[in-house]
């Protein structure tokens, strides 16, 4: 069975992949890809910009949550994460789903009332339930962390 500490330590090395792998696709890859489907398809080089600009921000929104993760860890590495502070650090989790969510539900009107073939919506839509699944399933935790910190506080009163 893998221990605490290894599970910490592994996540945070995927974080930090993760985390560069994104910093990559925000730099290069999305600016380059959107260039190259306007110069080889100019009667949608309209969307270069707005689609470069929404999926940067959804990429921002996982490094938000990356980062909110990382302290998250670090508060778990230290017996910290049963403190009001941890609630923060899941708020701005939720928060970046939440806006996240907001930008995919545009795109996914835009395209569902654009669309003439059934995939790209249905595809959007899965995406969109997903998303709204996650994110609420962030809320649920974000309650039980609510009440055991709740729990842990009363204790340490009667301790």
């Amino acid at each position: 069975m893998v221990t605490e500490r290894r599970a910490v330590a592994a996540l945070r090395v995927f974080l930090v992949l993760l985390f560069g792998i994104l910093v990559l696709f925000q730099t290069m890859s999305l600016p380059g890809q959107f260039a190259h489907m306007a110069k080889e398809s100019p009667q949608d080089a309209y969307l270069r910009w707005p689609l470069t600009a929404i999926t940067i921000f959804w990429v921002l929104c996982v490094q938000v949550v990356i980062v909110a993760t990382w302290k998250l860890l670090t508060m778990v590495k230290k017996d910290k994460i049963f403190t009001q502070a941890s609630l923060a650090w899941v708020d701005a989790i939720v928060w970046a789903i939440a806006a996240a969510w907001v930008v995919l539900l545009g795109v996914f009107l835009y395209v569902g009332f654009r669309a003439d073939d059934p995939g790209a919506p249905l595809l959007l839509f899965l995406l969109l339930i997903g998303v709204a699944v996650f994110g609420l399933l962030i809320v649920v935790m974000r309650a039980l962390l609510r009440q055991a910190t709740t729990l842990r506080t009363d204790m340490e009163a009667v301790i």
